[in-house]
């Protein structure tokens, strides 16, 4: 099991998986009406000076989404609709897919530094 970490505020977010090829990013949550987990699309290296968009298309749900930079800190947080293209303000080492709503300030908040973490490792 993979959590996201909020290594500032000390607290575990999310329980997550992680989308670590082509296929798996481009599918990232597409056909699904329900989700237990969030997904973190891991950005090839070779797109981190990039601005890369997402879309929502075949989305069913609203979703949540977290933009992670290299330092491992988040820098945007936005809700987006099924249907819609998104386009980050910067480049990101990570993008966040999570469940609407799951964002709580008491969480997680702008520059907070993010980890991902096994269930197995201590913090």
């Amino acid at each position: 099991m993979v959590i996201l970490f909020n290594k500032t505020k000390n607290k575990e977010i999310f329980e997550v998986e992680i989308a670590n090829s082509y296929f798996k990013r481009l599918k990232g949550l597409m056909f699904k009406k329900n989700i237990n987990k969030g997904l973190i699309l891991k950005v090839p290296k070779s797109r981190y000076s990039k601005r890369s968009s997402m879309h929502m298309f075949f989305m069913r749900i609203s979703l949540d989404v977290l933009f992670i930079n290299e330092e491992n800190k988040v820098y945007e947080m936005v809700t987006l609709k099924p249907w819609k293209i998104y386009s980050p303000k910067k480049p990101a080492k990570y993008v966040v897919e999570l469940k609407k709503d799951s964002i709580n300030t008491k969480n997680i908040e702008i520059n907070d530094e993010i980890i991902i973490k096994t269930l197995s490792e201590k913090y």
